[in-house]
């Protein structure tokens, strides 16, 4: 599938694939609250009728190819093969220009029909491969088959606070709804992370899969709103967020309501995130690829 035939892919389908549905929906765009960076008031555009997006508060913007880079944080071709993964496991989606607007209500894309240990040999070697300690993960994670459209999957599942999953495999990055996830175990201090690889990444360092520590992981910057009032609530706050600008953006609103905050993105720069730091120390062999689809 070419790069102009993935671009037809309605940005809102994806979006609400991923449990994003906008803040506002005018017809024939919608505004979001950014799934980029942490905003309060919805500075997302997705112009429904040409296919493309602005983000108003980064000044950027363009195709659905381009947020996907952006969200994965891979290039165009890998961008490509995620979003040629998707669209080959949801048939239902219009490649033929339909400007008719997505209820804004919609119910997730995705079906969870079992969760059990996290047992399948593809789903350990893909977080083997992110430098991932095996115990860490089987301690905090499932393994969830899920279903979109009449197609059966498979992935890596973390628990949100709102009872849905966050769910990873090598190709597909999405949840069943937005919310952060809270480990509380009535510490003094609290770690901060932007996602669960992130979180495993600390603990791996670590060597430690339940650290006296309480935690939170965002599951996306966008749900800081939510987890505010728990972080603060702690004497002494440590960040583990990425060294981008929603990462420092996060940071800075967390510092405005924290007592005590130390930022410890310093100590894995020049890298993007904890888990790219993780990798870089552990490069790790690549085995056979599965695609996380269920045969």
């Amino acid at each position: 599938m070419d790069a102009k035939a993935i671009n037809k892919f309605p940005i809102r389908e994806y979006l609400a694939a991923r449990g994003i549905r906008p803040a506002k929906d005018r017809g024939y765009y919608g505004l979001y609250h950014s799934p980029l960076r942490g905003d309060c008031t919805p500075s997302f555009k997705v112009d429904y009728i040409q296919n493309l997006w602005y983000d108003f508060g980064l000044g950027v913007g363009g195709s659905i190819i381009d947020l996907v880079m952006r969200l994965e944080r891979c290039n165009a071709g890998e961008a490509m093969r995620l979003m040629e993964q998707m669209i080959s496991g949801t048939p239902t989606f219009s490649f033929h220009g339909n400007s008719n607007p997505v209820p804004q209500h919609r119910e997730s894309a995705i079906t969870i029909e079992q969760v059990r240990p996290l047992e399948n040999p593809a789903l350990l070697a893909y977080l083997t491969e992110r430098g991932i300690d095996l115990a860490a993960a089987r301690a905090h994670c499932s393994e969830v088959h899920y279903r979109v459209a009449d197609k059966s999957y498979f992935a890596v599942g973390f628990r949100n606070d709102a009872g849905g999953w966050e769910l990873r495999n090598r190709y597909f990055k999405g949840c069943t709804s937005k919310a952060p996830t809270t480990r509380r175990g009535d510490y003094p201090t609290c770690l901060v992370f932007e996602g669960f690889m992130d979180y495993f990444s600390y603990l791996t360092l670590k060597r430690n899969p339940t650290p006296p520590h309480d935690a939170v992981v965002l599951n996306s910057v966008t749900n800081l709103v939510q987890a505010i009032p728990f972080i603060a609530s702690h004497e002494h706050v440590y960040t583990y967020l990425d060294n981008d600008e929603a990462g420092r953006k996060a940071v800075s609103e967390l510092k405005a309501t924290c007592r005590n905050l130390s930022d410890q993105s310093i100590h894995y720069r020049p890298h993007n995130d904890l888990n790219d730091y993780l990798r870089s120390r552990h490069p790790v062999k690549e085995h056979k690829r599965s695609r996380g689809r269920k045969l």
